[in-house]
């Protein structure tokens, strides 16, 4: 199967994934700020896994020969001129920032999806959030995820037991199937401690198998896992 790149009107995942992971209204992260920063950086690796730009050979990422035209094109070019290939985990660590975050929510501000809108703190320090102006793009990513959600067990399949030739994962023939960008998303959302809070009354069994079997997702968790247990020492010297 070939590799699946968005659509005209659809979103790439790291703005899919900042959009629901955004307050509506204050225009604030819902998770950490490292958690936000460690999630985009993953879902970028999921794009670029998706496009068919990059492919996960053992446990390094290799960049492909060919890609179609990409708004992280940036993040491909470093990845291809690495000299040796890195481990998921360490291109998050890599790829993870404040810049990304800004640069893809402002990506989603010249769409009019969301608005730039600026505070004062102390007369000097601006902090910018990005509230919601356009719910419609969120709306239909909630009603997918919840349409994949709530059909049977068998309609999610691990990612990688549905890996197309580029290893990205890819929804099943069947019409009722949730697409592949769907399916990535979840394991995104599950990694980030988002998908309970955006639908408390599902059952995440089937989406938590899947967030632990899709490379990118679990190089999200793996990295989430060692910021905590840092914090956690610091607190305790």
């Amino acid at each position: 199967m070939d590799a699946e790149t968005p659509k005209a009107a659809e979103l790439n995942l790291p703005q899919a994934f900042l959009l629901l992971a955004t307050n509506d209204k204050n225009g604030k992260p819902e998770v950490p700020v490292f958690a936000l920063r460690t999630t985009v950086a993953g879902a970028i690796l999921a794009e670029l896994d998706l496009i068919g730009a990059i492919e996960l050979q053992g446990k390094r990422i290799r960049a492909t020969g060919d890609a179609p035209a990409t708004d992280f094109q940036r993040e491909l070019e470093v990845i291809r001129g690495k000299s040796r290939p890195h481990t998921p985990k360490g291109w998050v660590g890599m790829l993870e920032g404040r810049a990304v975050v800004q640069r893809v929510y402002e990506g989603m501000a010249s769409l009019g999806i969301v608005e730039h809108v600026g505070e004062k703190h102390l007369g000097r320090f601006r902090a910018v959030r990005y509230p919601e102006k356009d719910h419609a793009p969120e709306s239909a990513l909630l009603e997918k995820i919840q349409a994949a959600l709530s059909g049977p067990p068998s309609e999610l399949e691990p990612p990688d037991t549905m890996a197309t030739d580029a290893g990205a994962p890819a929804a099943k023939p069947d019409s009722k199937a949730p697409d592949a960008r769907t399916i990535v998303l979840i394991a995104l959302l599950q990694a980030a401690g988002m998908l309970g809070k955006l639908f408390p009354a599902a059952d995440l069994t089937r989406a938590t198998e899947l967030s632990k079997d899709y490379w990118p997702s679990r190089a999200v968790e793996d990295e989430l896992r060692m910021i905590r247990l840092a914090e956690q020492e610091a607190a305790n010297l």
